[in-house]
């Protein structure tokens, strides 16, 4: 089997690595195996102590180098256990653990940490990361990066699609004549930082907690008020925006309310951002990806505050949950055979680019 390519993705909901051998060619990336690779709740914690407080720079380095550590054992174990001769890789897609993602500075740059020369080193297979420098270099946003993806897999389909990925952040990518696409906003981030917070619980299941709650419409009309709603494309976020301090300023206004009620009207945040974007697009199927499309009262109500068809990627045959490792294995597939990426339209870059670094 050739042209076999290796995506390794550990989003901003910090869940786990999810592994992705796909076998790729111009026309087609074709998901051969697949395996997610939980965080260990140490290394979790560390990333977000890092993340929300002061850091040195010792803690930031021990990070990079612990976490390449840890990509290189779950590749290894994921080999092994599939059977796969690491020989028979042409590449890994690393995209790395998101600490810090800042387009808009005056020096602006997007930071993952998960050192490719250590994955590169214990797997003895080369590594493709830092994906995102040369477009923030280009004058774009560094993200997001799956619209281009999404093109190639979902570009054939006669309706007018919108496609989006729910994870950490939730990101849209409209499929139109010139492709389009941007981060909504806060995606399942909120969810799991307030379930967690108020029941101890890594996720809300099907979203059971929220469902059991009332919408507060003064508290989703003040984070709707929020100034990253209001941004036109090109724009991206993540941790350093939409987190515990974002969330407790937007609670800090209202007394006395259950903890049940914010979860619904967290869920409702995530629902009407990405309606209210694609909403004058005249789009007429909505395409589901990321650990949003398992929550069923999230899509729920994507349905009911839409009024079209909401799908979700898996009933058009591409894995829900391992999309974005997909889209990294393909995006490695691009660098190796030194092809540009098409998304200055969707990152605002002054050019498209040769994504990514080699290593190993």
């Amino acid at each position: 089997m050739k042209n076999l390519y290796l995506g390794i993705m550990s989003g901003t909901s910090l869940d786990g690595i999810d592994i992705a051998l796909c076998e790729i060619n111009s026309t087609d990336c074709k998901l051969i195996s697949s395996h997610e690779y939980p965080y260990p709740q140490e290394l979790k914690n560390a990333i977000l102590n890092i993340i929300n407080t002061t850091t040195t720079l010792k803690e930031v380095g021990t990070l990079n180098t612990q976490l390449g550590v840890i990509y290189a054992d779950a590749i290894n174990l994921f080999l092994t256990s599939k059977k796969i001769d690491s020989s028979n890789i042409e590449a890994i897609g690393l995209h790395g653990q998101t600490l810090w993602h800042e387009p808009n500075s005056k020096y602006p740059f997007s930071m993952q940490l998960g050192c490719p020369n250590v994955v590169s080193s214990k797997t003895g297979i080369k590594v493709v990361g830092d994906f995102r420098s040369m477009d923030i270099a280009n004058g774009g946003q560094g993200a997001p990066f799956a619209p281009a993806f999404h093109q190639f897999v979902f570009g054939s389909l006669e309706e007018r699609t919108a496609v989006v990925n729910i994870g950490g952040m939730a990101n849209i990518t409209l499929l139109e004549n010139e492709l389009l696409g941007w981060d909504s906003g806060c995606g399942n981030v909120l969810l799991d930082m307030w379930i967690s917070m108020s029941k101890n619980l890594s996720y809300d299941k099907n979203g059971t907690f929220a469902k059991s709650g009332k919408l507060l419409s003064e508290l989703l009309n003040a984070m709707l008020n929020d100034t990253y709603f209001q941004k036109l494309p090109p724009k991206s976020t993540g941790r350093e925006y939409f987190n515990n301090e974002w969330l407790n300023f937007k609670l800090s206004s209202f007394k006395n309310i259950k903890d049940e009620d914010v979860q619904r009207t967290l869920l409702e945040l995530t629902a009407l951002t990405i309606v209210n974007d694609i909403k004058n697009r005249e789009i007429e199927l909505l395409i589901i990806c990321g650990g949003g499309s398992k929550n069923s009262f999230l899509m729920q109500r994507l349905r009911e505050l839409s009024n079209i068809e909401v799908a979700t990627s898996d009933e058009y045959k591409v894995s829900s949950d391992f999309m974005e490792a997909m889209a990294f294995a393909w995006l490695a597939y691009k660098r190796i055979n030194r092809e540009e990426v098409d998304l200055k339209s969707v990152t605002g870059a002054d050019k498209n680019s040769i994504l990514g670094g080699i290593y190993g």
